[in-house]
């Protein structure tokens, strides 16, 4: 790559306005493998989310709030890894990508924010089975399809204003130190390193809204999952509990796929320095796919409901 090399660091002297994608750090020999499992899985991804969503939308008696909010997280899933996954495959492929600085953002801009709304559909998800075991009376009143609409609309809300003004503090940033960027996507503080002044801001900025967002989302779900527990615990049939437990099962199973991936590379980054580069990065690019691989499968085999409807579809289609 000498000669590509050369053509990008005679981009600007002073002020880079291209940054160098290059992959996984010390895996490029290996690269065009890597692209096999994570090609399927993508695959994997955008068909099962697709089906669950056709699945949702054909039946009318799945248009309640549990299956409305899991179309909800179905799309978000095969938006953000569509929003990853492609750019990664092509560095894999072919090499080192170039990415315009408008295009770098945008990319950053839509993978924090359909992460910030993906957490808020599983917090979403996590009241709604409250709501449905703790207080059964109230759940059709309390969940109607006007608020789903509005908690739609609040999720996507609070992810714009959220990140807008992480991307904002880069625009502040000047890039005169390096234009390649050790990673196989666009996220903040991959690039804000790069950065010749001071980050001090975009690092507080980037810590305070994960913890209010993300981390808030995981303590109310817990909150959620205990006052369900505590319900479930009293109720007086053996047969009422192991039901109540069967409508929460998929949902905590994709929580803690998503939840330990997300949480796990977020510590890993800023304390585990003695890990090598590859895995943080190859872990920073399963944090955001298995789980939008695993939510489909998850819930076509512990929701009945949507199992025997995928078996109607596709009965239909033959």
């Amino acid at each position: 790559f000498g000669d590509f090399f050369a053509t990008v660091s005679n981009l600007t002297s002073t002020q880079f306005t291209a940054f160098l994608l290059m992959g996984v750090p010390g895996l490029e020999d290996f690269q065009i493998w890597l692209s096999i499992p994570f090609s399927f899985m993508y695959l994997l991804a955008v068909i099962g989310n697709s089906l669950l969503m056709a699945v949702v939308a054909w039946d009318r008696n799945l248009h309640e709030p549990m299956y409305l909010f899991l179309a909800m997280l179905a799309l978000n899933d095969v938006l953000l890894c569509t929003v990853t996954v492609p750019k990664m495959l092509l560095i894999f492929w072919q090499g080192p990508t170039l990415s315009s600085f408008p295009a770098y953002l945008t990319q950053m801009f839509f993978v924090h924010a359909l992460f910030l709304s993906e957490s808020a559909i599983l917090l979403a998800m996590a009241f709604d089975r409250y709501v449905a075991i703790c207080t059964p009376l109230h759940y059709v009143t309390l969940l109607t399809g006007s608020l789903i609409g509005k908690l739609g609309l609040a999720l996507v809300a609070r992810s714009v204003i959220v990140v807008t003004p992480g991307v904002l503090l880069i625009l502040r940033l000047h890039f005169c130190r390096s234009n390649i960027i050790r990673h196989t996507y666009c996220e903040n503080m991959g690039i804000a390193k790069l950065a010749c002044n001071s980050i001090t801001l975009n690092s507080i900025y980037g810590l305070t809204a994960a913890l209010l967002t993300t981390g808030l989302d995981f303590v109310l779900i817990c909150l959620s999952y205990w006052l369900i527990l505590k319900t479930v615990f009293e109720l007086p049939s053996r047969k009422a509990q192991i039901k109540a437990f069967g409508t929460c099962g998929a949902h905590l199973c994709v929580i803690l796929i998503f939840y330990i991936l997300a949480f796990f590379s977020f510590f890993i980054h800023r304390f585990g320095h003695q890990v090598p580069g590859h895995a943080l990065i190859l872990l920073a690019n399963l944090y955001l796919l298995l789980p939008t691989t695993m939510s489909p499968l998850v819930y076509g085999v512990k929701t009945k409901e949507i199992r025997m409807r995928v078996i109607g579809l596709c009965g239909q289609a033959k």
